[in-house]
């Protein structure tokens, strides 16, 4: 499928022709340094310039609170499976939160394959766009190679100057394109602009730690008995921000609610956090992380050894959030510094 070219004049004319097929959501400004994925019913306001968001777009994946079935046991057990999901488009997707999206994929598609995450991953369309800068001194996409594009997206757009450049990646993303006569295609010029974008962009991102991306799995390789752990929960405040931000984390809880008859309900899920102190208490009140280092080991060795061995990929995808959003001021880039440093101090 041939690239395209759109005159940045009529990207709100596109987005336009979107919203008259889908639901579309967008980053949009929160306040001066907060953004935000929500709904949009206006193009002007998409703020596609943005640092990764509050939330990352996983929320509409895998909502906060979701609905798995609705059940009435007036004549039975009468149990009905429930997904509340309309076609959407989300624009503006960085390369990041693409990289996280596809991390979930991999837990969800694995088996047993959760129907319930398929059939929203199913309904949502993804517009990719690419950062030509560095967010903050929080990310560290350099280091996790998550700054350029490399799939998962239908169509990702490139800022070259008078245009933006889409590249095409899936039939649905064709398909966008034929709702709006604005596209011509592009031509050897906007290739030319476009690579030499992407080589000075290489130039920019660098690794932003002390740390290569091939040292890590050795470092937790060794790390799991390393102090760096209760120096951390020292600061750590157990609130779960870190989790509830992180574009791949996936923990959750299932829970029954009961109307006030009793007989009808519905089962719901929600999202949980392995930060919370009785997150991994099982029956006779046995709890596997009741300390807070071992909490915090666990989350980081839920994104960057266990998945290793399980999907061959890390599950961190550099954007920063846990560090931006932590209370406490816990740095990921520092923690795993920390972690290189006291090799050998055990």
């Amino acid at each position: 499928m041939k690239d395209v070219l759109l005159k940045k004049e009529h990207f709100n004319g596109f987005v336009e022709s979107l919203m008259s097929s889908y639901k579309v959501a967008a980053p949009v400004r929160r306040g001066e340094k907060s953004f935000a994925f929500n709904y949009i019913t206006e193009a002007e306001d998409i703020c596609l310039n943005h640092i990764p968001t509050i939330l990352p777009p996983k929320k509409y994946f895998l909502p906060q609170h979701e609905t798995l079935l609705e059940y009435d046991t007036t004549n039975g057990q009468d149990m009905q499976a429930f997904v509340e999901m309309e076609p959407m488009v989300i624009i503006g997707v960085h390369s990041c939160d693409i990289a996280g999206i596809q991390c979930l994929n991999h837990v969800f598609m694995d088996r047993p394959k959760d129907y319930h995450y398929q059939a929203r991953h199913d309904k949502i369309l993804l517009i990719g766009y690419e950062c030509l800068r560095k967010c903050d001194q929080y990310a560290s996409c350099g280091l996790m190679q998550t700054h350029m594009p490399t799939g998962g997206y239908d169509l990702f757009m490139t800022d070259i100057g008078d245009y933006y450049y889409f590249s095409i990646n899936t039939f649905a993303g064709k398909g966008m394109i034929g709702l709006f006569d604005g596209f011509s295609l592009a031509d050897a010029e906007a290739e030319k602009i476009l690579k030499k974008i992407r080589s000075d962009k290489k130039k920019l991102f660098k690794n932003e730690t002390d740390v290569s991306l091939a040292e890590i799995p050795s470092i937790f390789e060794w790390g799991f008995d390393s102090h760096v752990w209760d120096r951390t929960a020292e600061k750590c405040l157990s609130c779960g921000n870190c989790t509830n931000v992180c574009p791949t984390c996936y923990c959750f809880d299932v829970k029954d609610e009961p109307e006030l008859n009793l007989s009808k309900g519905r089962r719901v899920r929600v999202w949980d956090s392995c930060q919370n102190e009785t997150f991994a208490i099982i029956a006779g009140g046995e709890n596997f992380r009741a300390k807070r280092a071992q909490r915090t080991r666990h989350r980081f060795f839920r994104k960057f050894k266990y998945p290793v061995q399980r999907y061959g990929k890390f599950f961190c995808t550099g954007c920063g959030r846990c560090s931006r959003q932590c209370m406490a001021s816990i740095n990921l880039k520092e923690t795993i510094s920390n972690l290189k440093k006291s090799w050998g101090e055990i």
